[in-house]
């Protein structure tokens, strides 16, 4: 299932959610400047390493910085790894910026990535592999769509076999099986001898975040309107 679109418009422009997008562009554009050998020194310095806290020898390698929490939000490993990731919030992001206001959803975002990171790192708190990308926020503004707009619609783009349609996917549906999926490849990680390279814990943990702060956000939301 490809999301296309939601069917709820934003009632304001989500000027905070362009923001975040054209961010992330303008850093992925960096990274295509650099080399491979600058590219992964840029990636371990500014992505989110566990080992980096854990780790005596990388503790020494790279030393202490709380600065990657922050910044490994803003960086992706490749173009279909930002294409996805700007696509969901693209969809998403703008109805949870109306629900929030501008500089609250802000700081949710911000803070929705700080939160998806701390769940990556208390289940994987020796990786060596820097953590990057967006999409840990990005499921944290899933979670609260999810409690803030249960009865919108997904349109989303279904394959079937070699034929593909359109289906109007309520929202409520939609997300649980996209959580329900990373907690399933979460667990899968967890029995092997080796991640699948995704940070599914980060995700979920993302998800359950915005379900939370969402939670609150609903009540005074919709008595206002």
């Amino acid at each position: 299932m490809i999301p296309l679109y939601d069917t709820i418009p934003s009632a304001k422009k989500p000027y905070v959610m362009y923001s975040i997008i054209l961010a992330n562009i303008a850093v992925f554009i960096y990274e295509l400047t650099l080399n491979p050998i600058q590219l992964k020194a840029f990636m371990f310095e500014y992505g989110l390493v566990p080992a980096r806290y854990t780790v005596g020898y990388f503790r020494d390698l790279l030393g202490f910085s709380l600065i990657p929490w922050f910044t490994h939000m803003f960086l992706h490993g490749g173009w279909g790894h930002i294409i996805g990731n700007m696509w969901f919030l693209w969809i998403f992001g703008d109805n949870v910026e109306d629900a929030f206001g501008h500089l609250k959803f802000l700081a949710f975002y911000i803070t929705g990535g700080l939160f998806a990171a701390f769940f990556h790192f208390l289940t994987m708190a020796k990786a060596p592999i820097p953590m990057v990308g967006a999409s840990g926020a990005i499921s944290a503004v899933m979670g609260a769509y999810f409690v803030l707009f249960p009865y919108s619609r997904i349109v989303s783009l279904v394959f079937l076999f070699f034929f593909f349609t359109l289906v109007a996917i309520p929202a409520y549906f939609y997300l649980l099986i996209w959580f329900l999926m990373q907690v399933f490849n979460g667990l899968a990680d967890t029995v092997r001898f080796y991640g699948s390279g995704v940070a599914w814990w980060a995700h979920a943990g993302g998800f359950i975040f915005g379900m939370i702060v969402g939670g609150r956000v609903r009540k005074r939301y919709y008595w206002y309107m």
